[in-house]
């Protein structure tokens, strides 16, 4: 069985101000990619950067409905490195919300690859509580969410 998995939400805002969260690297930066930011919109055929350092290669952008992405595979250090499949899916709900889906899917099949996609289920579903925190009522989840910065060091994200 190939990992994979699928997670969504319903944000209380249009299909139009959902979207742009995403895809505006300011406010993708202001609940999801805060430390290091988004280097640039979403774009067809963009390579933009993620907390300063990771690499998403944008696939496609239909406007307020679907973002395909690609970036690296996670797995065993020193493999080959490989690309997984993000799909994020948004639909206009008739009450005037949201729904965001997103699935990620192209790991190897094996027990550590098993575990990375159990660590980007956990991201994905971090950041959809995080925009529907952002919002919905203007608040960064994410703002002392690392032990790291308790301590006084630099705020990191967890290793992909």
């Amino acid at each position: 069985m190939k990992p994979e998995f699928r997670v969504s939400a319903r944000i209380s805002k249009p299909v139009e101000t959902v979207f742009d969260a995403v895809v505006n690297p300011v406010k993708l930066s202001g609940y999801f990619t805060t430390v290091g930011g988004a280097s640039a919109p979403l774009i067809t055929g963009a390579t933009v950067l993620w907390w300063g350092e990771v690499p998403v290669e944008v696939d496609e952008v239909a406007n307020n409905e679907r973002i395909v992405l690609r970036w690296d595979g996670s797995g065993p250090k020193g493999e080959t490195l490989y690309k997984t499949r993000i799909e994020m899916n948004f639909e206009p709900l008739d009450d005037g919300g949201t729904l965001v889906t997103i699935a990620e899917a192209g790991w190897r099949e094996s027990a550590a690859h098993l575990r990375a996609s159990y660590i980007n289920c956990e991201g994905w579903t971090q950041m959809l509580c995080c925009m529907k925190a952002f919002l919905e009522h203007g608040i960064n989840l994410r703002h002392g969410y690392y032990a790291s910065e308790l301590r006084g060091e630099p705020a990191r994200e967890p290793e992909r």
